[in-house]
């Protein structure tokens, strides 16, 4: 299945690729610039793409855009002649991976895939890792069959992840998160004593792209406004054990909107407490403690409501357990 058309320019030198045009079809319409780029030009450094794109020699429909900017269909993206490093001989997801991954499979139709991400693993590569879920899941069944992530998930955050099996699935249940249809449900462990009752946190949240590629967020006015409702489940004088329900699916919401209310997540190691992650790995904990527990939606395969959990991971109950939280799940 090719991506796009390809309209290249001539002559260009060994490891010099030539200027391309690309036309972007519905394959890839909705993606960002960046990451779009970062696929296309394996072997080139992430900060020689930020480069080029913050210098405008990446033209969309002949104009310049930012880095943020996301395709869409129809879209002629040129991207200029670069320098390419050697390409290594290319290697799949390991076996392992491709196992793991058929084991996380919650639910599976004819249209859909929804599995339970393991925390440490991206859901693509590219990220700091060759490979990620979808290519492993993509090596598993083989390159003839259609598959596309629904949604993203945090390389730390484990759960509920949705994987379309057909285009049409995908694009209803892309509508479907735009018109806040999925319902979203995550259990996670704040810093401290939660006081008071559920809390709706509502703010603009700004994202910054660092020249590693590395994504930060802040709590700003000028950022897309994002809402999330903080529930207690068991407040304990350590932590307490919430549930998040986000209303918008900002880049990494939850855990800027815990850390602005001064309960930031256990285990977070970009937005949270040092001295606080430091005491929990005492109880236990080894990694981000988010977890999406459920997703809710209408499924396009048969118009019906469907709703698909994740348990809670063994490692997250043994924290519990240590902190006196586990009668609270």
């Amino acid at each position: 299945m090719a991506p796009m058309q390809t309209r290249p320019d001539s002559g260009h030198s060994p490891n010099l690729t030539a200027a391309r045009e690309l036309t972007i079809d519905e394959h890839h319409a909705g993606q960002r610039i960046d990451n779009f780029l970062i696929s296309c030009l394996k072997g080139l450094p992430r900060t020689r793409i930020y480069r080029i794109l913050r210098r405008g020699e990446v033209r969309v429909n002949k104009g310049r855009i930012r880095q943020h900017y996301r395709l869409k269909s129809g879209d002629v993206v040129r991207i200029p002649p670069v320098r390419l490093a050697q390409p290594a001989p290319s290697r799949g997801p390991a076996p392992a991976l491709r196992e793991r991954v058929e084991e996380c499979i919650l639910f599976e139709d004819r249209g859909l895939i929804v599995l339970d991400k393991p925390s440490g693993i991206a859901v693509h590569g590219g990220s700091g890792s060759s490979h990620g879920i979808i290519e492993a899941m993509r090596a598993a069944r083989g390159e003839r069959h259609y598959l596309e992530l629904v949604h993203r998930l945090d390389r730390d955050t484990s759960g509920c992840l949705m994987i379309a099996k057909r285009r049409p699935v995908l694009t209803a249940l892309h509508a479907a998160f735009r018109h806040g249809k999925v319902k979203k449900r995550y259990q996670v462990l704040l810093k401290g004593h939660w006081r008071g009752r559920a809390r709706d946190v509502e703010t603009g949240l700004l994202r910054n792209t660092l020249r590693s590629g590395e994504r930060l967020v802040r709590v700003d006015e000028s950022g897309k406004v994002g809402r999330t409702r903080f529930v207690p489940r068991t407040p304990g004088e350590q932590a307490s054990l919430m549930e998040a329900l986000p209303f918008s699916g900002r880049t990494h919401q939850i855990r800027v909107h815990a850390a602005s209310t001064g309960h930031p997540v256990a285990g977070d190691s970009k937005y949270g407490d040092r001295e606080f992650n430091r005491h929990m790995r005492d109880h236990g904990l080894r990694r981000l403690f988010l977890h999406a527990v459920s997703l809710s939606f209408e499924n396009p395969g048969d118009a019906a409501m469907l709703t698909v959990e994740a348990p809670l991971p063994a490692e997250l109950l043994g924290v519990l357990t240590s902190l006196g939280l586990a009668g609270g799940r």
